[in-house]
Protein backbone atom coordinates (compact mmCIF):
# COMPACT_ATOMS: atom_id res chain seq x y z
CA UNK A 1 0.00 0.00 0.00
CA UNK A 2 2.77 2.45 0.92
CA UNK A 3 5.06 3.74 -1.81
CA UNK A 4 8.81 3.35 -1.29
CA UNK A 5 11.79 5.66 -1.55
CA UNK A 6 15.04 3.71 -1.57
CA UNK A 7 18.01 5.78 -0.40
CA UNK A 8 20.30 2.83 0.23
CA UNK A 9 23.73 3.06 -1.31
CA UNK A 10 23.52 6.84 -1.68
CA UNK A 11 24.66 9.86 0.31
CA UNK A 12 22.18 12.58 -0.65
CA UNK A 13 22.77 16.18 0.34
CA UNK A 14 20.29 17.90 2.63
CA UNK A 15 18.70 19.65 -0.35
CA UNK A 16 18.38 16.34 -2.20
CA UNK A 17 16.86 14.71 0.87
CA UNK A 18 14.22 17.38 1.23
CA UNK A 19 13.24 16.95 -2.41
CA UNK A 20 13.23 13.14 -2.27
CA UNK A 21 11.13 12.58 0.85
CA UNK A 22 7.36 12.11 0.70
CA UNK A 23 5.65 15.43 1.27
CA UNK A 24 2.17 16.63 0.50
CA UNK A 25 1.09 19.97 1.86
CA UNK A 26 -1.46 22.48 0.71
CA UNK A 27 -1.19 25.55 -1.47
CA UNK A 28 -2.52 28.30 0.77
CA UNK A 29 -2.00 30.88 -1.96
CA UNK A 30 -4.53 29.06 -4.14
CA UNK A 31 -7.41 29.89 -1.79
CA UNK A 32 -6.43 33.47 -0.94
CA UNK A 33 -8.67 34.90 -3.71
CA UNK A 34 -11.59 33.09 -2.07
CA UNK A 35 -10.73 33.94 1.52
CA UNK A 36 -9.65 37.58 1.08
CA UNK A 37 -13.18 38.91 0.34
CA UNK A 38 -14.51 37.03 3.38
CA UNK A 39 -11.93 38.59 5.69
CA UNK A 40 -12.42 42.07 4.21
CA UNK A 41 -16.21 41.81 4.51
CA UNK A 42 -16.00 40.86 8.18
CA UNK A 43 -13.45 43.59 8.85
CA UNK A 44 -16.00 46.06 7.46
CA UNK A 45 -19.28 44.58 8.73
CA UNK A 46 -18.40 42.44 11.75
CA UNK A 47 -20.54 39.65 13.11
CA UNK A 48 -23.47 40.04 10.72
CA UNK A 49 -21.15 39.18 7.84
CA UNK A 50 -19.63 36.32 9.84
CA UNK A 51 -23.07 34.85 10.48
CA UNK A 52 -23.95 35.24 6.80
CA UNK A 53 -20.89 33.25 5.77
CA UNK A 54 -21.57 30.67 8.47
CA UNK A 55 -25.07 30.20 7.09
CA UNK A 56 -23.61 29.77 3.60
CA UNK A 57 -20.79 27.38 4.47
CA UNK A 58 -22.09 25.57 7.58
CA UNK A 59 -25.76 25.69 6.52
CA UNK A 60 -26.90 26.96 9.88
CA UNK A 61 -27.28 30.37 11.53
CA UNK A 62 -27.11 30.42 15.32
CA UNK A 63 -29.28 32.86 17.27
CA UNK A 64 -26.15 34.67 18.38
CA UNK A 65 -22.40 34.49 17.95
CA UNK A 66 -21.78 34.00 21.66
CA UNK A 67 -23.02 30.68 22.99
CA UNK A 68 -25.41 31.24 25.94
CA UNK A 69 -24.18 30.19 29.36
CA UNK A 70 -27.06 27.75 29.85
CA UNK A 71 -26.18 25.94 26.61
CA UNK A 72 -22.58 25.48 27.80
CA UNK A 73 -23.77 24.30 31.22
CA UNK A 74 -26.22 21.85 29.66
CA UNK A 75 -23.48 20.39 27.48
CA UNK A 76 -21.47 19.53 30.59
CA UNK A 77 -24.51 18.17 32.44
CA UNK A 78 -25.29 15.86 29.54
CA UNK A 79 -21.72 14.68 28.99
CA UNK A 80 -21.29 10.98 29.63
CA UNK A 81 -19.28 10.31 32.81
CA UNK A 82 -16.51 8.37 31.07
CA UNK A 83 -15.80 11.20 28.62
CA UNK A 84 -15.93 13.75 31.46
CA UNK A 85 -13.46 11.70 33.50
CA UNK A 86 -11.13 11.27 30.50
CA UNK A 87 -11.18 15.01 29.83
CA UNK A 88 -10.46 15.76 33.47
CA UNK A 89 -7.46 13.41 33.33
CA UNK A 90 -6.22 15.07 30.15
CA UNK A 91 -6.62 18.52 31.72
CA UNK A 92 -4.82 17.52 34.93
CA UNK A 93 -1.82 16.09 33.06
CA UNK A 94 -1.62 19.06 30.70
CA UNK A 95 -1.71 21.47 33.64
CA UNK A 96 1.10 19.61 35.37
CA UNK A 97 3.37 19.85 32.34
CA UNK A 98 2.49 23.39 31.32
CA UNK A 99 2.77 24.78 34.84
CA UNK A 100 6.48 23.91 34.73
CA UNK A 101 6.88 26.08 31.61
CA UNK A 102 6.17 29.32 33.43
CA UNK A 103 8.95 31.91 33.27
CA UNK A 104 10.10 34.29 35.96
CA UNK A 105 11.57 37.77 35.68
CA UNK A 106 15.34 37.94 35.31
CA UNK A 107 17.40 40.96 36.34
CA UNK A 108 20.96 41.53 35.12
CA UNK A 109 23.14 44.10 36.87
CA UNK A 110 25.15 45.25 33.86
CA UNK A 111 27.16 47.86 35.80
CA UNK A 112 26.70 49.55 39.18
CA UNK A 113 23.58 51.69 38.75
CA UNK A 114 22.63 50.07 35.44
CA UNK A 115 20.37 47.03 35.16
CA UNK A 116 18.29 45.29 32.51
CA UNK A 117 15.38 43.07 33.49
CA UNK A 118 13.27 40.81 31.33
CA UNK A 119 9.74 40.28 32.51
CA UNK A 120 7.14 38.02 30.94
CA UNK A 121 3.73 39.54 30.40
CA UNK A 122 0.71 37.48 29.29
CA UNK A 123 -1.02 38.49 26.07
CA UNK A 124 -4.13 40.43 27.10
CA UNK A 125 -6.78 38.58 25.09
CA UNK A 126 -6.49 35.47 22.95
CA UNK A 127 -8.73 33.66 20.50
CA UNK A 128 -8.48 29.87 20.52
CA UNK A 129 -9.77 28.16 17.40
CA UNK A 130 -11.14 24.61 17.63
CA UNK A 131 -11.99 23.03 14.26
CA UNK A 132 -14.98 20.91 13.28
CA UNK A 133 -15.09 18.74 10.16
CA UNK A 134 -14.16 15.07 10.06
CA UNK A 135 -13.96 14.74 13.84
CA UNK A 136 -14.85 16.42 17.13
CA UNK A 137 -11.86 17.90 18.94
CA UNK A 138 -12.43 18.53 22.66
CA UNK A 139 -8.75 17.64 23.04
CA UNK A 140 -7.89 20.77 21.05
CA UNK A 141 -9.85 22.81 23.58
CA UNK A 142 -7.61 21.40 26.31
CA UNK A 143 -4.40 21.92 24.34
CA UNK A 144 -5.17 25.57 23.59
CA UNK A 145 -6.82 26.66 26.82
CA UNK A 146 -4.48 25.09 29.39
CA UNK A 147 -1.25 26.84 28.29
CA UNK A 148 -3.10 30.15 27.91
CA UNK A 149 -4.46 29.85 31.43
CA UNK A 150 -1.12 28.77 32.85
CA UNK A 151 0.50 31.78 31.17
CA UNK A 152 -1.94 34.04 33.03
CA UNK A 153 -4.04 35.21 30.07
CA UNK A 154 -6.93 37.12 31.59
CA UNK A 155 -9.36 37.05 28.65
CA UNK A 156 -9.86 34.24 26.19
CA UNK A 157 -12.53 33.13 23.75
CA UNK A 158 -12.93 29.76 22.07
CA UNK A 159 -14.33 29.82 18.53
CA UNK A 160 -15.71 26.68 16.90
CA UNK A 161 -18.01 26.09 13.91
CA UNK A 162 -21.78 25.99 14.43
CA UNK A 163 -23.40 22.60 13.95
CA UNK A 164 -26.79 22.20 12.29
CA UNK A 165 -27.39 19.06 14.36
CA UNK A 166 -27.08 21.06 17.59
CA UNK A 167 -29.25 24.13 16.97
CA UNK A 168 -26.39 26.10 15.47
CA UNK A 169 -24.10 25.80 18.49
CA UNK A 170 -20.68 24.08 18.46
CA UNK A 171 -20.57 20.38 19.23
CA UNK A 172 -21.69 19.72 22.84
CA UNK A 173 -18.49 17.84 23.69
CA UNK A 174 -16.48 20.93 22.75
CA UNK A 175 -18.77 23.08 24.89
CA UNK A 176 -18.46 20.62 27.78
CA UNK A 177 -14.67 20.75 27.57
CA UNK A 178 -14.89 24.55 27.76
CA UNK A 179 -17.07 24.27 30.84
CA UNK A 180 -14.62 21.89 32.53
CA UNK A 181 -11.86 24.44 31.92
CA UNK A 182 -13.90 27.39 33.18
CA UNK A 183 -14.19 29.01 29.74
CA UNK A 184 -17.41 30.99 29.59
CA UNK A 185 -16.93 32.84 26.29
CA UNK A 186 -17.48 30.61 23.27
CA UNK A 187 -18.33 31.82 19.76
CA UNK A 188 -20.35 29.73 17.33
CA UNK A 189 -18.34 30.71 14.31
CA UNK A 190 -15.78 28.77 12.32
CA UNK A 191 -13.71 28.75 9.18
CA UNK A 192 -12.15 31.85 7.69
CA UNK A 193 -15.04 33.93 9.00
CA UNK A 194 -14.28 32.79 12.54
CA UNK A 195 -10.65 33.81 12.29
CA UNK A 196 -11.59 37.19 10.82
CA UNK A 197 -14.15 37.88 13.55
CA UNK A 198 -11.60 37.03 16.23
CA UNK A 199 -9.21 39.51 14.64
CA UNK A 200 -11.62 42.39 14.07
CA UNK A 201 -14.44 41.87 16.56
CA UNK A 202 -17.94 43.28 16.19
CA UNK A 203 -21.34 43.32 17.83
CA UNK A 204 -23.48 40.30 18.60
CA UNK A 205 -27.12 40.02 17.54
CA UNK A 206 -28.17 41.64 20.82
CA UNK A 207 -25.65 44.50 20.35
CA UNK A 208 -23.28 42.99 22.92
CA UNK A 209 -19.67 43.83 22.07
CA UNK A 210 -17.50 41.05 20.71
CA UNK A 211 -14.01 42.26 21.54
CA UNK A 212 -11.20 41.50 19.09
CA UNK A 213 -8.25 39.46 20.32
CA UNK A 214 -4.52 40.06 20.27
CA UNK A 215 -3.41 36.52 19.38
CA UNK A 216 -5.07 33.60 17.57
CA UNK A 217 -3.98 30.01 18.08
CA UNK A 218 -5.23 26.61 16.99
CA UNK A 219 -5.23 24.47 13.84
CA UNK A 220 -7.74 24.39 11.02
CA UNK A 221 -8.24 23.64 7.35
CA UNK A 222 -6.67 25.48 4.43
CA UNK A 223 -9.26 28.29 4.60
CA UNK A 224 -8.55 28.84 8.29
CA UNK A 225 -4.82 28.89 7.53
CA UNK A 226 -5.32 31.42 4.72
CA UNK A 227 -7.36 33.65 7.01
CA UNK A 228 -4.66 33.50 9.68
CA UNK A 229 -2.13 34.58 7.06
CA UNK A 230 -4.34 37.53 6.08
CA UNK A 231 -4.91 38.82 9.63
CA UNK A 232 -1.41 38.31 11.03
CA UNK A 233 -0.61 41.99 10.51
CA UNK A 234 -3.55 42.80 12.79
CA UNK A 235 -3.09 40.09 15.42
CA UNK A 236 -0.46 37.52 16.30
CA UNK A 237 -0.85 33.92 15.18
CA UNK A 238 0.79 30.76 16.46
CA UNK A 239 1.50 29.21 13.06
CA UNK A 240 0.11 28.36 9.65
CA UNK A 241 -0.81 24.75 10.32
CA UNK A 242 -0.58 22.29 7.44
CA UNK A 243 -1.86 18.71 7.21
CA UNK A 244 -1.01 16.51 10.15
CA UNK A 245 1.95 14.13 9.84
CA UNK A 246 3.76 11.28 11.54
CA UNK A 247 7.23 9.92 10.86
CA UNK A 248 8.43 6.72 12.49
CA UNK A 249 12.10 5.78 12.69
CA UNK A 250 12.18 2.04 13.31
CA UNK A 251 14.51 -0.93 13.06
CA UNK A 252 13.72 -4.65 13.05
CA UNK A 253 13.36 -4.69 16.84
CA UNK A 254 10.02 -2.88 16.53
CA UNK A 255 6.65 -4.61 16.29
CA UNK A 256 5.28 -4.22 12.73
CA UNK A 257 1.70 -4.30 14.02
CA UNK A 258 2.39 -1.38 16.39
CA UNK A 259 4.06 0.69 13.67
CA UNK A 260 1.25 -0.02 11.21
CA UNK A 261 -1.36 1.00 13.77
CA UNK A 262 0.44 4.28 14.44
CA UNK A 263 0.73 5.10 10.73
CA UNK A 264 -2.99 4.43 10.32
CA UNK A 265 -3.92 6.50 13.37
CA UNK A 266 -2.52 9.62 11.77
CA UNK A 267 -3.97 8.83 8.34
CA UNK A 268 -7.38 8.73 10.01
CA UNK A 269 -7.37 12.52 10.39
CA UNK A 270 -7.60 13.50 6.74
CA UNK A 271 -7.03 12.27 3.21
CA UNK A 272 -4.01 14.59 3.00
CA UNK A 273 -2.49 13.46 6.31
CA UNK A 274 1.06 12.15 6.00
CA UNK A 275 2.38 8.86 7.38
CA UNK A 276 6.06 8.06 6.78
CA UNK A 277 8.15 5.11 7.95
CA UNK A 278 11.96 5.32 7.87
CA UNK A 279 13.77 2.00 8.36
CA UNK A 280 17.02 0.21 7.57
CA UNK A 281 15.31 -3.17 7.21
CA UNK A 282 13.54 -4.12 3.99
CA UNK A 283 12.07 -7.21 5.65
CA UNK A 284 10.61 -5.01 8.41
CA UNK A 285 9.22 -2.62 5.78
CA UNK A 286 7.50 -5.55 4.08
CA UNK A 287 6.00 -6.69 7.38
CA UNK A 288 4.71 -3.20 8.19
CA UNK A 289 3.19 -2.81 4.74
CA UNK A 290 1.36 -6.13 5.10
CA UNK A 291 0.09 -5.11 8.55
CA UNK A 292 -1.05 -1.76 7.20
CA UNK A 293 -3.10 -3.45 4.48
CA UNK A 294 -4.81 -5.75 7.00
CA UNK A 295 -5.48 -3.09 9.64
CA UNK A 296 -6.53 -0.34 7.21
CA UNK A 297 -9.21 -2.56 5.70
CA UNK A 298 -10.70 -3.16 9.14
CA UNK A 299 -10.61 0.38 10.52
CA UNK A 300 -13.76 2.55 10.67
CA UNK A 301 -12.54 5.24 8.27
CA UNK A 302 -10.91 2.82 5.85
CA UNK A 303 -11.52 4.87 2.69
CA UNK A 304 -10.06 8.03 4.20
CA UNK A 305 -7.10 6.09 5.59
CA UNK A 306 -6.40 4.35 2.29
CA UNK A 307 -6.41 7.62 0.38
CA UNK A 308 -4.01 9.20 2.86
CA UNK A 309 -1.63 6.23 2.90
CA UNK A 310 -1.48 5.95 -0.89
CA UNK A 311 -1.02 9.69 -1.45
CA UNK A 312 2.31 11.31 -2.35
CA UNK A 313 2.68 12.56 1.23
CA UNK A 314 3.00 9.04 2.68
CA UNK A 315 5.42 6.19 2.18
CA UNK A 316 8.33 4.07 3.37
CA UNK A 317 11.92 5.34 3.15
CA UNK A 318 14.67 2.69 3.12
CA UNK A 319 18.09 3.69 4.42
CA UNK A 320 21.42 1.94 4.94
CA UNK A 321 21.68 2.29 8.71
CA UNK A 322 20.48 4.16 11.80
CA UNK A 323 22.74 7.16 11.18
CA UNK A 324 21.23 7.60 7.72
CA UNK A 325 17.77 7.23 9.23
CA UNK A 326 18.43 10.01 11.73
CA UNK A 327 19.59 12.25 8.91
CA UNK A 328 16.38 11.51 7.01
CA UNK A 329 14.00 12.26 9.88
CA UNK A 330 15.93 15.44 10.72
CA UNK A 331 15.56 16.56 7.11
CA UNK A 332 11.87 15.69 7.19
CA UNK A 333 11.26 17.53 10.51
CA UNK A 334 8.02 15.77 11.35
CA UNK A 335 5.21 17.19 13.42
CA UNK A 336 5.17 13.87 15.31
CA UNK A 337 8.24 11.63 15.35
CA UNK A 338 8.20 8.18 16.88
CA UNK A 339 11.46 6.38 17.69
CA UNK A 340 10.96 2.61 17.75
CA UNK A 341 14.51 1.29 17.71
CA UNK A 342 16.93 -0.43 20.03
CA UNK A 343 17.96 2.06 22.72
CA UNK A 344 15.25 4.46 21.58
CA UNK A 345 15.99 7.03 24.28
CA UNK A 346 19.59 7.43 23.10
CA UNK A 347 18.43 7.76 19.50
CA UNK A 348 15.87 10.38 20.52
CA UNK A 349 18.64 12.46 22.08
CA UNK A 350 20.28 12.70 18.66
CA UNK A 351 17.20 14.17 16.94
CA UNK A 352 17.32 17.87 16.11
CA UNK A 353 14.11 18.52 14.19
CA UNK A 354 10.67 17.39 15.33
CA UNK A 355 7.55 18.97 16.78
CA UNK A 356 7.36 16.25 19.43
CA UNK A 357 9.36 13.04 19.89
CA UNK A 358 7.70 9.85 21.12
CA UNK A 359 10.21 7.41 22.60
CA UNK A 360 9.81 3.65 22.45
CA UNK A 361 7.00 1.20 21.84
CA UNK A 362 4.75 2.53 24.58
CA UNK A 363 4.76 6.23 23.70
CA UNK A 364 2.49 6.35 20.62
CA UNK A 365 1.35 9.62 19.09
CA UNK A 366 -2.18 8.85 20.27
CA UNK A 367 -0.94 9.23 23.85
CA UNK A 368 0.33 12.71 23.04
CA UNK A 369 -2.93 13.60 21.35
CA UNK A 370 -4.84 13.14 24.58
CA UNK A 371 -3.19 12.24 27.86
CA UNK A 372 0.62 12.44 27.87
CA UNK A 373 0.52 15.97 29.31
CA UNK A 374 2.35 17.33 26.26
CA UNK A 375 0.74 19.67 23.74
CA UNK A 376 -0.55 18.34 20.43
CA UNK A 377 -0.64 21.69 18.59
CA UNK A 378 2.68 21.27 16.78
CA UNK A 379 4.61 22.66 13.79
CA UNK A 380 3.90 20.96 10.45
CA UNK A 381 5.24 20.88 6.88
CA UNK A 382 8.88 20.88 7.95
CA UNK A 383 8.54 23.99 10.11
CA UNK A 384 9.77 21.98 13.11
CA UNK A 385 13.22 22.91 11.80
CA UNK A 386 12.67 26.40 13.27
CA UNK A 387 9.39 26.43 15.21
CA UNK A 388 8.01 24.97 18.44
CA UNK A 389 4.68 23.57 19.48
CA UNK A 390 2.08 25.49 21.44
CA UNK A 391 3.18 26.18 25.01
CA UNK A 392 2.95 28.70 27.82
CA UNK A 393 5.62 30.72 25.97
CA UNK A 394 3.21 31.19 23.05
CA UNK A 395 1.04 33.37 25.28
CA UNK A 396 3.81 35.42 26.91
CA UNK A 397 5.65 38.54 25.74
CA UNK A 398 9.20 39.10 26.92
CA UNK A 399 9.70 42.77 27.74
CA UNK A 400 13.08 44.33 28.61
CA UNK A 401 13.05 46.93 31.37
CA UNK A 402 16.09 49.24 31.29
CA UNK A 403 16.96 51.08 34.50
CA UNK A 404 20.17 53.20 34.49
CA UNK A 405 20.99 55.99 36.89
CA UNK A 406 22.89 59.18 36.03
CA UNK A 407 26.34 57.83 36.80
CA UNK A 408 25.78 54.61 34.85
CA UNK A 409 24.61 56.52 31.76
CA UNK A 410 27.48 58.98 32.02
CA UNK A 411 29.93 56.11 32.18
CA UNK A 412 28.82 54.77 28.78
CA UNK A 413 27.84 58.09 27.15
CA UNK A 414 30.92 58.29 24.96
CA UNK A 415 30.28 54.82 23.51
CA UNK A 416 26.65 55.64 22.75
CA UNK A 417 27.63 58.88 21.02
CA UNK A 418 30.37 57.17 19.03
CA UNK A 419 28.03 54.47 17.78
CA UNK A 420 25.32 57.00 16.94
CA UNK A 421 27.81 59.01 14.85
CA UNK A 422 29.03 55.80 13.17
CA UNK A 423 25.47 55.11 12.04
CA UNK A 424 24.99 58.75 10.96
CA UNK A 425 22.26 59.24 13.56
CA UNK A 426 23.70 62.22 15.49
CA UNK A 427 20.39 63.05 17.18
CA UNK A 428 20.68 59.76 19.03
CA UNK A 429 23.95 60.95 20.48
CA UNK A 430 22.51 64.39 21.19
CA UNK A 431 19.80 62.77 23.34
CA UNK A 432 22.60 61.63 25.64
CA UNK A 433 24.63 64.84 25.42
CA UNK A 434 21.63 66.94 26.53
CA UNK A 435 21.59 65.09 29.81
CA UNK A 436 25.17 66.20 30.45
CA UNK A 437 25.05 69.59 28.75
CA UNK A 438 27.96 71.18 30.63
CA UNK A 439 30.19 68.17 30.07
CA UNK A 440 29.65 68.36 26.31
CA UNK A 441 29.74 72.16 26.06
CA UNK A 442 26.00 72.59 25.39
CA UNK A 443 24.06 75.56 26.66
Amino acid sequence: MLSRTDLRGSTPTLAQLRRALPRGGTDVNSVLPTVTPVVEDIAAHGSSAALDYGEKFDRVRPESVRVPADVIAAALSNLTPDIADALRESIARARKVHADQRRSTTRTQVVPGGAVSEKWIPVRRVGLYVPGGNAVYPSSVVMNVVPAQEAGVSSLVVASPPQAAFDGWPHPTILAACALLGVDEVWAVGGAQGIALLAYGGEDTDATTLDPVDLITGPGNIYVTAAKRLVRSVVGIDSEAGPTEIAILADDSADPAHVAADLISQAEHDVIAASVLVTDSEAFADAVDAAVIDQAAATKHSERVAEALTGPQSGIVLVDDLDAGIAVVDAYAAEHLEIQTRDAAAVAERITNAGAIFVGAYSPVSLGDYCAGSNHVLPTSGSARHASGLSVQTFLKGVHVIDYDEAALNDVAAAVITLADAEDLPAHGDAVKRRFAAQFGLS
